[in-house]
């Protein structure tokens, strides 16, 4: 019985290529989709759970609102970098929730230097509780060893690039070529699902360097990141309850208290630009998870729908085998069998599709994706979904046909009812309702995207290299190098400044006089900067002067962006003095906004300060000079005045560039699934097209006799698709528009759904039905009537 079903099905798939290729093809694309954005979901969801015991490990995370807000009102900010004094509270009384606590601090590249090697790694000041916490593997040495100031832990990887082999415990290295280290244990590299997976080394926090961190006191000094680890049966929520009011009593900007978070949570749940839960990766996830999801349905609605438009033309063979003694049963296990065996085809061709488009789909949404060929929880997930997906395309011919009378069939008295092509039509307006919502919704995040990046940022972008002051010896001789790259002939100019122009990370609270008490909330992004930094970063200054050598002066002296002047309040604020952790400074300058953060976002208050520390070095290349010329003209001075450090450095354009990369990659992903799943529908409406003109070849030849011209009967084939692509349209578009409103209601700074978009939208659905449906519309009113009249 078995084998006469199967003969039976490949005989059908054999008599119907054309229907059986875009069956089958459509349906394999789709499901190709679906495994691709699972492939890649998956991957998304397993990041950070790589650890042992992942679900134990939190971090300690710091919570603000206003001074003045209700008590339980909303939490303006959480922040991920909380104070040092914070660890000595935890290990007095909290053994009972915490079983270890660790430091951390911000990874930020570091030169390691073993004799006349040195090579650039990320690396953290730790405590030696941090890799224990996070499970880490040490091939060699141990996480104590930590406990000595004067002890590093490495990456095998570290470990063979400086030392030539992962046999490296007691080997000493020099931090930044100034601070000696030995190696006390070497780590297996982490992987790509670990949020650390790039940090190369750590160094003992109880270093004499951190002493300012170690010893600190005060409860608004942020510096820091503090992970742990619960203990027994205690949740998060729990130990939030214990430890959120520790700071309450020693702060006095803001309201603070603690949350305690999953550390698993955040990569996908937390906004590292504005601060926030559920507001971070996340709602991209799904988006493309639900983009996933309606491929798949449009792939699932042609396989149905063309599946049950043959079936009619299958009742006199339905007939023929009741009247040979067929039962029901056996007619529906064919049916289904067919149709399981069609899905099972498209799903070893999805197969192939999905491993050969793997390698380019990873490089188009920047995450490495391989096919999970070892999983039986795959395999058993793709199976099921294959058979369901058969079982419900072969449920309309297996029961509807099944139950026909024979005598009724053979004597040709059997039609089908004026309502069995109504399933069809409202699969086709589902089809294009869902293929129109995906071009609206691309459009609608590459618009974002262009938004953000056509916003003015304040200065000239162009040109601008960022090089990192990981030695001493870069500090000390700075007017020396600083002239040396000016004789270059390719350097316009240079300067000092204590971060880079796309990242102003440290905020700090100013004191001044007249100081309004909602206005000790606001704190400012403060950056030290040289006397040559307006200049070289390009930036505007609106009222009083730029910084300048000319002026001993400067050292305490200040410039403010815009939105600084308008916190400060003052109606001109040129000569009013400002304190900044106890030091007065003199405002000389208000500079235009300049957008370097968050570019979806307003503009923070931000303070130039003319003394301080500097981390890193800018420089401008003169315009109209190749890049390569310059890059190797500016680097042989530097091996000149850091000849222990290979030349690093960071062009501003792209580090500006990475922050639109999610949404792009986002936007990529949406582009290349909304176009297979136009193409995926138009093999639908084609296939649909050639069995509506095939089943009134008949009505075309009379017509044509009747005296019909080609563009009536073009009219009459093409009519009745486009009705139901512009219903449609009608029932996609305002839900469309209601769905991405509230996404862009995501971004502080958003662009405006226009209506133009729609309109587009529609046009082009509608141009792309008409120019498929054409086809088989023309080929059959083209035909000879005398052909059409003896179809039958």
């Amino acid at each position: 019985m078995f084998k006469n079903h199967l003969l039976i099905a490949l005989r059908q798939l054999r008599k119907n290529r054309g229907y059986s290729f875009i069956n089958i093809f459509g349906l394999a694309t789709g499901m190709a989709i679906a495994l691709v954005i699972g492939i890649w979901t998956i991957g998304e969801y397993s990041i950070d759970k790589s650890y042992p015991d992942h679900g134990r490990i939190v971090e300690i995370m710091q919570a603000q609102r206003p001074n003045g807000a209700a008590p339980g009102s909303p939490i303006t900010y959480l922040g991920t970098t909380v104070s040092s004094a914070l660890k000595p509270y935890l290990q007095k009384g909290y053994n009972d929730i915490f079983t270890e606590t660790a430091m951390f601090t911000w990874p930020g590249d570091g030169l390691l230097v073993n004799g006349d090697k040195s090579i650039s790694r990320q690396g953290s000041w730790a405590e030696h509780t941090f890799p224990i916490i996070f499970g880490y593997h040490f091939l060699s040495g141990n996480a104590e060893s930590l406990r000595d100031p004067s002890t590093a832990l490495i990456s095998r990887s570290t470990a063979i690039a400086l030392f030539g082999s992962e046999n490296a415990v007691g080997k000493i290295f020099k931090y930044n070529n100034k601070v000696p280290f030995t190696v006390g244990g070497v780590y297996a590299d982490q992987p790509e699902s670990s949020s650390f997976h790039d940090v190369d080394f750590f160094i003992p926090i109880t270093h004499q360097w951190m002493n300012w961190l170690t010893t600190n006191t005060d409860f608004e000094n942020h510096s820091c990141r503090i992970f742990a680890r619960l203990a027994g049966n205690t949740t998060a929520g729990q130990a939030t309850a214990r430890i959120k009011d520790i700071c309450t009593p020693f702060v006095k900007h803001s309201i603070e208290n603690y949350t305690v978070l999953p550390f698993e949570d955040l990569y996908l749940h937390y906004d590292w630009d504005s601060g926030g839960i559920n507001e971070g990766r996340i709602g991209f996830v799904r988006l493309i998870g639900i983009i996933g999801v309606f491929v798949l349905l449009l792939a699932c609605i042609n396989f149905m729908n063309l599946s049950t438009a043959r079936s009619e033309q299958r009742a006199r063979e339905v007939g023929i085998r009741k009247t040979l003694g067929s039962l029901r049963e056996q007619l529906i296990g064919q049916f289904l069998g067919e149709s399981i065996l069609v899905a099972l085809l498209a799903f070893v061709f999805a197969i192939v599709l999905a491993a050969l488009s793997l390698p380019w789909f990873s490089s188009l949404s920047g995450k490495p994706m391989t096919m999970p060929w070892n999983s039986p929880s795959f395999w058993a997930v793709s199976m099921i979904f294959t058979i369901i997906t058969g079982l419900l395309a072969g449920s309309y011919p297996a029961f509807y046909l099944s139950g026909f009378r024979p005598v009724k069939v053979l004597k040709g008295a059997f039609k089908a009812g004026r309502g069995a092509g109504t399933p069809r039509k409202v699969l086709v307006v589902a089809q294009f309702s869902i293929s129109l919502a995906l071009i609206i919704g691309t459009i609608t995040i590459f618009r974002q995207i262009r938004f953000a990046k056509d916003r003015p940022v304040g200065y000239d972008r162009a040109s601008l290299i960022n090089v990192p002051i990981n030695t001493d010896s870069l500090d000390r001789h700075y007017e020396a190098l600083r002239s040396a790259l000016l004789n270059t002939g390719v350097v316009a100019n240079m300067a000092s400044s204590s971060t880079i122009m796309t990242s102003f990370s440290q905020n700090n609270w100013l004191v001044w006089e007249g100081m309004q008490e909602e206005q000790k909330n606001i704190s400012f992004r403060d950056i030290w900067v040289s006397a040559d930094f307006g200049p070289t970063v390009g930036w505007t200054v609106l009222q009083g002067r730029d910084f300048s050598r000319a002026y001993g002066t400067d050292s305490s002296s200040a410039i403010v962006n815009e939105e600084g002047a308008r916190i400060l309040g003052f109606k001109d604020p040129i000569g009013k003095k400002v304190k900044h952790w106890g030091k007065s400074f003199t405002i000389i300058g208000v500079t235009k906004n300049m957008v370097v953060n968050n570019p979806y976002d307003k503009v923070q208050p931000a303070i130039f300060l003319g003394e301080g520390g500097h981390n890193v070095q800018i420089i401008r290349i003169k315009p109209g000079t190749p890049v390569r010329t310059a890059l190797a003209r500016i680097e042989s001075v530097y091996k000149k005045f850091n000849p222990a450090s290979p030349f690093l450095y960071y062009f501003n354009d792209e580090n500006y560039e990475r922050k639109f990369i999610t949404e792009t990659h986002i936007g990529n992903l949406a582009s290349v699934f909304a176009g297979l799943a136009i193409l995926i529908s138009c093999l639908g409406l084609f296939g649909l097209a050639s069995f509506v003109a095939e089943q009134r070849t008949k009505e075309i030849g009379v017509r044509k006799v009747l005296g019909a011209r080609v563009v009536n009967l073009w009219a009459l084939l093409s009519g009745d698709f486009l009705k139901l692509v512009m219903l449609s349209c009608f029932v996609s578009m305002p839900l469309t528009y209601f769905f991405m409103s509230r996404w862009l209601q995501n971004y502080t700074l958003h662009t405006s759904l226009s209506l133009w978009i729609f309109v587009a939208a529609g046009a082009g659905i509608l141009s792309i039905t008409l120019a498929t449906v054409s086809y088989q519309a023309l080929k059959a009113a083209l035909m000879n009537p005398v052909k059409s009249l003896r179809t039958e």
